[in-house]
């Protein structure tokens, strides 16, 4: 999946608060659910938008799912950044100098 796949799934921020409960460990739906105004059918879509982009990933145990994060799933977005992360630096070390220019 590419990163702009990626961004338009993470574009949801009930996925957004979903992954973040995540962040904390394995869950299941209805623990996912909890807190949220939404149906367990509509967090079952979320769930399965998650795990199409490769972002979570599911295990069955009897008759319940447990959810957790695939890491490998943010490959793309680290590859995104990283073309970013020499680009910052030196554009804010120039507004640094011109500001500093700017009060002299």
């Amino acid at each position: 999946m590419s990163e702009t796949e990626i961004f338009k799934v993470l574009a949801d921020p009930t996925r957004r608060a979903i992954l973040e409960r995540l962040s904390a460990g394995e869950a299941t739906a209805t623990d996912l659910r909890e807190g949220f105004a939404i149906t367990q059918p509509a967090m079952s879509q979320h769930l399965a938008v998650l795990r199409g982009a490769g972002l979570v990933q599911e295990r069955r145990e009897g008759r319940f799912s447990h959810y957790r994060i695939h890491a490998d799933g943010f490959a793309p977005l680290h590859a995104w950044l990283a073309r970013y992360r020499a680009f910052w630096p030196s554009r804010i070390d120039n507004l640094r100098d011109l500001l500093k220019e700017m009060d002299q």
